[in-house]
């Protein structure tokens, strides 16, 4: 008996059943990935065939099993799914599964743990719904793709890098990259595609997958009903909003007049199309009705980056990133904009960049995106900033985009996102470029790159307490015309956390954020919560992530590339430990990278028990501990 359990969603046509399969397997291989590195599975319990490839799990309490044709085990405890799935149960009979609510429902009464009433639900939900949008970005990439070689051919160009490179302004080559890269999504996160509040139809003309434009209006908000967190070197919010808007800012100030209000009581404050439309018209009447926010205002054409709602304006000359709130349910979270991140998105900045003024061996290795300055709605009377999750903004200077030396910025999910040309991850011709792709020539890249990452999040982190979110979203890595990597760029400091003790030693401040409600980011007691921030987003999302990817392309033996890695974080151990505080502390962060269990979010989790608690973390074994 062969059977298989699926329940195809009835949205696919009939003449799109490829993708509709290829969806399916991305889901389930996030979900088995998920499932076994939180030890909602246990993975000792597999059992393994002579050829390492195939396992099968026992179900107990369904006295039921579950074969795996190719499961790939890795460095810290990933284990990839690379074939199919089948159920057998106590008769011997056999069944294919072939979708993620299939695999989930097998599983249920198995897992480690309770979900909530309706957890599993929702997560098939949520995971239904972010298939549907991977078979609309998969469409969309092949037409892109199409085009894309059709036009490098033209140009006679070795690769899309250096076709971006001869075309492109440097920020709108650094943009399409960033929009190339957002495809794929975090590589923890089984509902990464999810918008259930979005039609098919937005979701194409919203999603930076797509290549989308987005308007933004830059409505008005009463100058007295904003609170304004800004830089030391930035004047007024209008001063600096004029300088960098020009144009903008001569239609606002107009458009304010010819309706009768001064624009010196006004700040303009951009607002997401479909937010506006959907959202703010409606939720904030009272305040348009009290003449405390103006809808309308000119508007500008953007490029949605990768996180959607931090917007790129579409000029030649380049303008600053916009981060907006957007009230759209994506990957489980309402993405709005809280004070948290209005406050210490530029407090933070100010706090790097003056530590990078006096480094300079920090700064040759290290660049941030700065927020200069944010806004949020704010009642004047009772101090309130709630509503103003999702009326606030913050900008970003781009200027480390605007290159002089002749590198190229690449944010880091660009590199794991496969070429138009050839398929391969596009960190792969970065490596041709020197025309040796040997394992030593891999690995010469993969040291160099270890180090340019490590290094600067490292040293800012054990000398400064400073925790940079660097996953694949936040860091862009700056590669020179050989394609060798040469320095990390950074950004996203709204929820950056610190370590008060490090940086005050040192002659530094910090003011803290803190509200009822909202999770703080800067402690003072225990830096354990600082240092998973480290070790989550830059080292398991990121380098152990580039590691699999290079190990897996060029068919690399064992865990060569976490040797590298360990000997590239001891060698940053032992280059700081002379300016660190005490022996102790130094070794008990060595202890914390090299040798015990790595701390991680434990996503699925999460979506599971609904979000009761957004820092629940699960332990990773170290795959720096055993490669020596």
């Amino acid at each position: 008996m062969d059977e298989r359990i699926s329940s195809a969603p009835d949205y696919i046509p009939g003449d799109d059943t490829e993708h509709l399969a290829n969806a399916a397997s991305n889901a389930i291989n996030r979900l088995v990935r998920c499932l076994f590195a939180e030890r909602l599975l246990d993975p000792n319990a597999l059992l393994w065939a002579r050829d390492a490839r195939q396992a099968w799990l026992p179900l107990w309490p369904s006295r039921r099993v579950l074969h795996f044709t190719d499961l790939r085990p890795a460095p810290a405890g990933t284990l990839q799914n690379r074939g199919q799935i089948e159920v057998l149960d106590g008769t011997g009979a056999r069944q294919w599964i072939d979708d993620p609510a299939g695999l989930m429902r097998e599983v249920a009464p198995s897992l480690a743990m309770t979900p909530a009433p309706d957890g599993l639900k929702l997560l098939l939900r949520d995971v239904d719904n972010s298939m549907r949008n991977d078979i609309l970005a998969r469409r969309h990439r092949e037409r892109w793709s199409a085009e894309l070689r059709r036009k490098i051919a033209e140009a006679d160009a070795p690769g899309f890098l250096t076709y971006l490179e001869r075309t492109l302004p440097a920020h709108l080559a650094a943009m399409t990259l960033e929009q190339w890269g957002a495809l794929e999504g975090h590589p923890f996160y089984p509902t990464w595609k999810a918008k259930p509040g979005l039609a098919p139809e937005d979701v194409a003309s919203l999603s930076p997958e797509f290549g989308a434009r987005v308007r933004l209006r830059i409505a008005a908000l009463r100058s007295d009903w904003a609170y304004v967190e800004k830089m030391p070197h930035v004047g007024s919010y209008s001063e600096w909003f004029s300088e960098n808007f020009p144009d903008l800012w001569r239609d606002w100030a107009e458009g304010l007049e010819a309706r009768g209000k001064p624009p010196e009581e006004w700040l303009p404050l951009p607002v997401h199309a479909w937010h506006l439309q959907n959202f703010v018209r409606r939720e904030f009447a009272p305040e348009i009705e009290a003449g405390v926010f103006d809808p309308d205002g000119p508007e500008i054409v953007t490029l949605p980056s990768m996180s959607f709602r931090t917007m790129l304006p579409e000029t030649e000359a380049p303008r600053p990133f916009i981060k907006l709130p957007v009230a759209i349910w994506m990957t489980s979270e309402q993405r709005t904009l809280q004070a948290k991140s209005i406050h210490m998105g530029p407090r933070l900045s100010t706090l790097i960049a003056d530590i990078l003024s006096k480094e300079d061996d920090l700064r040759s290795e290290l660049e941030i995106f700065t927020e200069e300055l944010g806004a949020i709605l704010h009642h004047p009377d009772t101090g309130d900033e709630h509503p103003g999750r999702f009326m606030s903004v913050v900008y970003r200077n781009t200027d480390a985009l605007v290159r002089g030396d002749g590198m190229l910025p690449v944010t880091v999910a660009a590199l794991l996102t496969a070429s138009p040309l050839d398929g391969r991850p596009l960190i792969c011709e970065l490596i041709a470029r020197n025309g040796d792709e040997s394992e030593a020539a891999v690995a010469a890249f993969f040291r160099a790159y270890a180090r340019t990452v490590a290094r600067p999040a490292l040293a800012m982190y054990l000398l400064y307490g400073i925790a940079f979110e660097a996953h694949q979203q936040n860091s862009t890595v700056l590669f020179d015309d050989r394609g060798r990597p040469r320095k990390l760029l950074i950004r996203d400091f709204g929820d950056g956390r610190s370590f008060a003790p490090l940086f005050k030693e040192r002659g530094y401040e910090l003011k803290p954020f803190s509200r009822n409600g909202i999770l703080p980011t800067t402690f003072d007691d225990d830096i354990s919560l600082v240092r998973s921030f480290v070790i989550d987003a830059c080292f398991v999302c990121h380098l152990h992530e580039i590691a699999l990817c290079l190990t897996e392309q060029y068919a690399l033996a064992g865990d060569s590339l976490w040797r590298i890695l360990r000997e590239e974080t001891e060698e940053a151990f032992e280059t700081l430990r002379p300016r660190m505080l005490s022996d102790a502390f130094w070794l008990a962060e060595r202890e914390a990278f090299l040798e015990q269990p790595w701390p991680t979010r434990s996503v699925l989790r999460m979506h599971l028990e609904r979000y009761r608690d957004y820092r629940i973390e699960h332990q990773l074994p170290n795959p720096l501990a055993g490669a020596q």
